[in-house]
């Protein structure tokens, strides 16, 4: 029977449980911790704010060249600070300098000491790359909060894997509560030998990388839960459909009761390969599912 594990325990018809499931999508889950990762920022500026206060000296500076020249002479140190401040992560770069014949120089921002001439390069790239004029014409008044506005800019590209944390941290909220309630136990970024090491017990896994959002033993019954959250369509929710199809059958093999747990207006445009894998695994929630209370009772049917 379609579904059969969940229609039973909820007594509805699989029709009417994919309507009711697809039709209560939340649309966002931001929360306040999905803007920017403030620790992780002040954490990269930390180790270089030293540097960063050196080098303010060569703000407002007129002859540019040579005030920078004599500071890293001085205090070759600063140098590692430069790439942060033109966004790059690189301890390393190769700049094409000649573009007739192709002629590169390679700047490396991670030595401790430096020859005059390699300190005349470095100079040269502050100049060449667009610093030398903000720093020259006062446009930056301090480079700490420059570099910390910069970091800002970086940390923002990881916003895409936050919302995918977001989604796992809502669900470990209704999970965490669960098992206390029913005094069970769960382990979130499970894997084979974190499972065999807190329980003792063996799974077979389909690649030595798999890791499991959330594994939960209830007397030795293991149910292993997949979360996603997809704010968007696109080709990766019909891909993700299919790989959980090979997933739940793969863990079914073994015993083991596989949960998928996937919410977002994405799946608005993209319910022909959700409603494939509902037809074919047994369990597909969404958060207002485990709002609900569905988590407590498909654990306490014993299935």
């Amino acid at each position: 029977m379609v579904m059969k594990k969940l229609c039973q325990l909820l007594n509805k018809k699989e029709d009417e449980l994919f309507n009711e499931l697809s039709s209560t999508f939340k649309k966002k889950i931001t929360q306040w911790s999905y803007f920017i990762n403030w620790k992780k920022v002040l954490q990269n500026i930390k180790p270089i704010e030293k540097e960063l206060n050196l080098l303010n000296y060569l703000i407002g500076k007129n002859n540019l060249q040579k005030e920078t020249v004599d500071l890293l002479v001085k205090y070759p140190e600063t140098i590692k600070a430069i790439p942060l401040l033109l966004a790059i992560r690189e301890n390393s770069l190769e700049v094409l300098i000649d573009t007739r014949n192709f002629i590169y120089r390679e700047f490396d921002f991670s030595k401790r000491k430096y020859s005059k001439e390699e300190i005349k390069s470095f100079a040269d790239f502050i100049l060449k790359s667009g610093l030398g004029e903000l720093l020259k014409g006062k446009k930056i008044k301090n480079l700490v909060d420059y570099a910390t506005g910069v970091e800002v800019g970086l940390d923002s590209n990881g916003r895409k894997n936050r919302g995918g944390s977001l989604m796992e941290n809502l669900v470990e909220d209704f999970i965490r509560d669960t098992c206390k309630e029913l005094d069970i136990e769960y382990l979130p970024q499970a894997t084979a030998k974190k499972i065999k090491e807190k329980w003792n017990i063996n799974v077979q896994v389909d690649k030595s990388s798999r890791i499991i959002d959330f594994a939960i033993n209830k007397n030795g019954k293991l149910y292993f839960i997949e979360v996603n959250f997809y704010g968007g369509g696109g080709s990766k929710l019909k891909s993700t459909a299919t790989e959980y199809i090979r997933m739940n059958e793969y863990w079914n093999e073994q015993g083991i009761e596989f949960i998928w747990i996937t919410d977002g207006a994405g799946w608005q445009s993209t319910l022909k390969p959700l409603r494939e894998y509902f037809d074919k695994a047994d369990y597909l929630l969404n958060l207002e599912m485990l709002r609900t209370g569905i988590l407590k009772r498909i654990l306490n049917n014993g299935y």
